[in-house]
């Protein structure tokens, strides 16, 4: 723990936050930014959705937050690298350039304390359907919104009922056969782009679905995202890895106050 009472790391890798979209979780983003003290901030790409955007504008507050939350970090001393992903690809003409101390970048090499070295990229550059057929991946962006506004109108029921996020369109993914067979050829090709860079692992983002799992001697993380799943990667001071998902964790304090609130009923 740190001297502020947060957790304290070394890295977080955050991705696919998709501000300026109904189903981005700004509130408890800014939530898991508040409890975690970090020396460095990798933004792996989609942070701003501006194909939606294109389409509709939507900024509501907490999204003006999560930026300023995340150029206040860099104030504070916090190293802040933003790689764009497919999402946000008007920022790659920006490689190379900072904005109120947040340094862009196309993709980077990061060395945990540990010695191993990660290529940090969104993982854009390995989904055939976002290179090859463009039309066919706005459609497809197109489909999953609507599918992320249900998943909206479900989590409002819950919260209403007292009960912890839940992710519908999360659920629904994990089920589709063909979205599990695109998920480790996506998982195998981007592992195969590290081994040809001749380093240990990646850590990237953009099919939202956090992982940690060796592939043939790679380590292949994603980070997961910010709109159905709530995950992101710390690297803990000894160089070791872990997802944090956030919903979890929420839940468990929800469970807590809940138990502490029924222990006192008791005792009334």
């Amino acid at each position: 723990m740190s001297t502020s009472g947060n957790v304290s790391c070394r890295t977080v890798f955050i991705s696919d936050i998709h501000l300026g979209t109904r189903g981005c979780q700004a509130d408890l983003l800014l939530s898991f930014i508040r409890s975690f003290d970090a020396q460095k901030i990798y933004l792996v790409g989609d942070i701003v959705d501006c194909w939606a955007l294109r389409r509709g504008w939507f900024w509501p507050q907490t999204h003006n937050d999560v930026v300023q939350k995340l150029l206040r970090q860099a104030r504070k001393g916090v190293q802040v690298i933003y790689i764009p992903g497919n999402h946000d690809e008007a920022f790659r003409d920006y490689v190379g350039t900072h904005f109120g101390g947040v340094e862009v970048r196309i993709d980077d090499i990061h060395t945990a304390a540990d010695g191993k070295r990660y290529l940090v990229t969104h993982g854009d550059a390995f989904d055939g359907i976002v290179l090859y057929a463009r039309w066919l991946a706005l459609l497809g962006d197109w489909s999953y919104s609507m599918a992320i506004r249900l998943n909206t109108v479900v989590a409002r029921i819950r919260a209403r009922l007292g009960l912890p996020y839940w992710s519908l369109s999360a659920y629904l993914k994990g089920k589709a056969k063909s979205a599990v067979q695109f998920i480790a050829s996506f998982e195998e090709t981007v592992a195969a782009e590290a081994r040809k860079r001749n380093v240990d692992g990646v850590i990237c983002g953009h099919i939202h679905h956090a992982e940690i799992r060796d592939i043939d001697g790679i380590t292949y993380v994603n980070d997961g995202d910010w709109v159905e799943s709530c995950t992101a990667v710390i690297e803990k001071h000894d160089g070791s890895l872990e997802i944090v998902r956030w919903t979890d964790r929420i839940a468990e304090s929800f469970d807590e106050k809940r138990k502490v609130a029924r222990s006192r009923t008791k005792a009334a």
